[in-house]
């Protein structure tokens, strides 16, 4: 069903261990031993961008984190390390500044059998209540992982614990983050468990009620998908759009992955089946989600299949017609990358950006700028300083700050082989970002930002609207009378800052 290689794919072998024997944990150092014990580089020279290091974890603080960051209304960044932590292995919640300054919010485990959970594999996302919410792959009172609230002090609660009903029909095992839609609740996937133990679609309210929306493989020969590893966006028609790493029409190569969208009463179509061409040309089992762009196409990344079998980015128009826009290890010596396992960040230059687990100058992955054509550079190799103190194998996706500058992480080298987060500034300018991205006039609104203590000026496309600035990091605001779908902008005293995507007015 996967097409895992071994080149540079320690990191993705340890994870698909967790399909045969979901609650079976490797150790940081054993995960780091690993990684260099897979991993092979070459003597070719990197090509360094504006990279900065901005911490390397240490184990007691997290190790190995295989999810990105999220910015919050601090303006600091927030994620989530799979193992470290003072409990038994079991993962962190973290926060780490701009400049790199980190600190430990939660480690989890901390209750009696785990019923907190362990094993975060996923991002958090900011919710609009001021508060982070986040998945566990494992622990809860079921041992199959948990749906968690935590407040940017470090309180946890833990809102529902998977396979709380019989035969996991609610799901379990969950290693994608949740994304919060306007009316407050959040969606979010299982990889396993559902009527079919082939993984689940599900919503939750911010307090904790639990609905599953669909169980996959509920069509014949799982035709509709299975194993979704990924989380959900939301596009303007109030649809959710995601992909499965296995299952959909049988092809020569049999299920290798789909992109579906499901409304939110439950209602699945399967837009793409993966692999219906020999030697899988189109791509196979993405591991990520998606990323809308302005125009409406929905892009991503496929971690095998591929004119090389190392994995894709695709287009697919809203209707489902798809287009390969690049196959990875194209390029002499895979110099273009290999086995993307994050999705794509869709930048304020309307180009978009992601990593490589492996390949690149020195085989330990990449960081790449892709043009909507397909069009594709490299902006940077890892493991470009002795001992690979600058990270290798970014499992993740980035991030990219309202300061205009990418942040992620990767799972190993740093300082102490357990991994690294760091920056990349491609000399961006900075924005603002909604939550939520859509809403009634009314709504409240947060707008995230930096610098914007004395802002004179808040308007919904061209609408002005009434609003409280809390911090340089945060405004308040509601959606004026009047207003219509279009960019929010504020005016601050550095200039006009205007918001990533289009804000949505809904009726």
């Amino acid at each position: 069903m996967k097409k895992l290689r071994t080149t540079g794919q320690c990191a993705a072998a340890v994870l698909q261990n967790h399909k045969a024997e979901p609650m079976r944990k490797l150790g940081w150092a054993k995960l780091a031993c690993l990684l260099f014990t897979f991993c092979t580089a070459s003597a070719i020279a990197s090509s360094a961008q504006a990279f900065t290091t901005l911490a390397s974890f240490n184990a007691t603080n997290g190790a190995n984190p295989v999810a990105g960051l999220v910015q919050g209304f601090s303006g600091n960044f927030y994620g989530t390390a799979q193992v470290g932590g003072v409990n038994n292995d079991s993962g962190v919640v973290f926060e780490i500044t701009p400049s790199g300054s980190q600190t430990t919010l939660y480690s989890f485990c901390s209750q009696a059998n785990c019923t907190d959970g362990e094993t975060p594999y996923a991002a958090l996302v900011q919710a609009t209540n001021g508060n982070l919410y986040g998945t566990t792959f494992g622990g809860g009172a079921n041992d199959s992982g948990t749906v968690f609230e935590i407040t940017p002090a470090g309180k946890l609660t833990t809102l529902y614990s998977f396979c709380s009903q019989a035969n996991c029909a609610d799901g379990a095992y969950a290693y994608a983050p949740l994304t919060q839609a306007s009316n407050g609740a959040f969606y979010g996937t299982t990889y396993e468990g559902g009527a079919n133990n082939e993984g689940t679609v599900f919503e939750i309210s911010p307090t904790g009620k639990f609905r599953t929306l669909y169980s996959f493989c509920s069509q014949a020969f799982c035709t509709d998908g299975e194993y979704p590893r990924a989380g959900l966006i939301r596009a303007p028609n109030g649809n959710l759009y995601g992909t499965t790493e296995a299952g959909g029409i049988d092809g020569p190569f049999n299920g290798d992955g789909t992109i579906f969208e499901i409304t939110p009463a439950g209602k699945l179509t399967t837009l793409y089946t993966f692999c219906p061409q020999p030697g899988c040309t189109d791509g196979a089992n993405p591991y990520a989600g998606l990323a809308q762009a302005t125009n409406g196409s929905f892009y991503g990344t496929t971690f095998a299949g591929g004119a090389k079998n190392n994995g894709t980015i695709f287009e697919m128009i809203a209707g489902g017609s798809f287009t390969t826009l690049h196959s990875f290890c194209t390029w002499k010596n895979c110099l273009d990358g290999a086995d993307p396992a994050a999705g794509l960040v869709h930048a304020t230059n309307g180009n978009f950006y992601g990593t490589t687990t492996s390949g690149g100058a020195n085989g330990y992955g990449t960081i790449f700028e892709s043009a909507p054509s397909g069009a594709m550079s490299i902006l940077y190799n890892f493991c470009a300083q002795t001992n690979c103190s600058d990270g290798l194998t970014p499992y993740a996706g980035l991030m990219q700050a309202t300061n205009g500058t990418f942040y992620g992480t990767t799972v190993g080298g740093g300082s102490n082989d357990v991994g690294t987060v760091f920056s990349l500034s491609m000399g961006l300018a900075p924005f603002v970002e909604t939550l939520p991205t859509s809403g009634r006039v009314g709504a409240s609104v947060v707008i995230l930002g930096n610098n914007l203590t004395g802002t004179t000026k808040v308007t919904f496309n061209g609408t002005p609207g009434t609003f409280t600035v809390i911090s340089a990091t945060e405004i308040k605001t509601t959606v004026p009378s009047g207003a219509s779908t279009g960019t929010v902008q504020v005016t601050a005293p550095g200039g006009e800052l205007n918001s990533n995507i289009v804000f949505r007015v809904t009726e």
